[in-house]
């Protein structure tokens, strides 16, 4: 992938970490009943239950080129290379969420203004525009934009959710992204249904996409895809299923049109007691073939993960593999999160034939006596990367024979526990990355700081 999309945020083990305060869960299964709560029977109504939030995002991220030029910027019409990079923003949200009607049918509004202001504004330091900073159609940063983020309506029975608009979504495939100053979002029709005690369903259908990083909406393009083609239409549906309490499973299918028809399983299951010690393991796969018109060309792809994490009270060691098997990148949607895989970390280390394994070890601090603070390391290595036997058009990975990489990364986080400023976060991440000559994603070394305040006004 190009490298500068994705952040060492991504690490496998952040979320792990916070399990280790957790008793052990239940092994015992779960029969499926339905709910005997609704959560529209307790609706308060319109007014009674709205809401207006938000947060303020002061991003920071400086990279550093170590074998050659990784980045551009315009000037007098042309694009001249560059070795470093620099993009500061302050990004801003402001949220309303209404809340619903009370009757059988409830109906509500979601609404979210989204601010960047540019604090770095010189096109030779940020790049110009690329997918941080905004930029003009001379490559001048723009130095504030705002634009519509979320604009919905709702409507909801008993515990199934319709919403129609510009929304957030959190699937397999479809999945808004956050790791800018701003996330993303998407303009269709979703479903949301929790009417069973361990199952419920997913389903959406959207026709564009609003990007991090700029203003207008765009049309579904792929993440590696070197063509720049577009999808008309992304379509999802999918269950989560809890058997046990210590097993949670999802099955996901999605058509983007004319692209691929993609198929995801994930497991996760929880074993022991973390107070001594606990095994979490984590599968995910996926399924990618071509379909209709076949605008990204022939696709025959099988990618997956495995991962084992030993948690003692505040420790955590992670051990992760994954594989992609076929001639092309395993590939996903611009602009979406759709890559839950365990390696996928600044490198997706999603190749042709790739083969990777990392290694990581998370520390939470709040075992002594400083709740809030986390820090973690990771290293990762991909070889075997080969698209020698590509046939289509959509990928540039002829040259790649035999290519490796390695990443490795250290960061910490704190989030304030009270006070004015509680869930506050700061975030600071040091990542290197170093690659062979025909890996695409470069050599180069990266510093992020990222410092979230929410606020709460209703």
């Amino acid at each position: 992938m190009n490298i500068t999309r994705k952040t060492m945020l991504a690490l496998s083990i952040s979320s792990l970490s916070a399990v280790a305060f957790a008793d052990e869960p239940s092994q015992a299964f779960t029969p499926t009943t339905l709910k005997t709560t609704s959560a529209q029977a307790e609706a308060n109504g319109f007014v009674e239950d709205q809401s207006l939030s938000g947060w303020t995002r002061n991003w920071y991220a400086r990279e550093q080129s170590k074998r050659g030029p990784l980045f551009t910027h315009s000037k007098d019409g042309t694009r001249e290379p560059m070795n470093n990079r620099t993009n500061w923003l302050q990004g801003t949200t402001l949220n309303y969420t209404s809340g619903f009607t009370q009757g059988t049918v409830g109906f509500g509004v979601e609404a979210a203004m989204y601010n960047v202001v540019a604090l770095e504004r010189g096109s030779a330091r940020n790049g110009g525009s690329n997918n941080r900073t905004l930029a003009d159609s001379d490559g001048d940063t723009v130095g504030q934009w705002s634009k519509l983020g979320l604009g919905n309506v709702k409507a909801r029975v008993s515990n199934t959710t319709l919403t129609l608009g510009r929304q957030a979504m959190n699937t397999p495939m479809v999945a808004t992204i956050g790791n800018r100053a701003l996330p993303s979002s998407f303009e269709g029709v979703a479903i949301d249904s929790k009417e069973f005690n361990n199952l419920s369903f997913q389903a959406g259908t959207f026709d564009r996409v609003s990007p991090r990083t700029e203003q207008s909406l765009s049309k579904f393009r792929t993440e590696y895809g070197a063509t720049g083609v577009e999808t008309d239409r992304v379509t999802t549906a999918g269950a989560n299923y809890q058997p046990f309490e210590s097993l949670t499973t999802t099955l996901f299918a999605t058509q983007a049109d004319d692209f691929w028809n993609q198929y995801y399983f994930g497991a996760e299951h929880v074993l022991g007691d973390s107070a001594v010690v606990s095994l979490t393991t984590g599968l995910n796969y996926y399924k990618t073939r071509d379909t209709g018109a076949r605008k990204m060309g022939k696709i025959d792809n099988d990618t997956g993960s495995l991962s084992l994490t030993a948690t003692h009270q505040a420790h955590s060691l992670t051990l992760a593999y994954q594989q992609v098997n076929g001639n092309e990148y395993f590939d996903y949607l611009h602009e979406t999160n759709g890559i839950f895989l365990a390696n996928s970390l600044l490198s997706d280390f999603n190749g042709p034939n790739e083969k990777s394994f990392q290694v990581a070890y998370g520390l939470n601090m709040a075992q002594y006596g400083v709740p809030g603070l986390k820090f973690n390391a990771y290293t990762a290595r991909g070889w075997g990367i080969d698209g020698t036997h590509y046939t289509g058009t959509a990928y540039d990975v002829r040259k790649m024979d035999g290519e490796t990489h390695y990443e490795y990364g250290v960061g910490t986080s704190y989030v304030i526990q009270s006070g004015a400023l509680k869930d506050t976060s700061v975030r600071a991440t040091y990542t290197a990355h170093r690659a062979s000559a025909n890996q695409a994603d470069g050599s180069l070394d990266e510093l992020r700081i990222v410092t979230t305040i929410p606020f709460n006004i209703l």
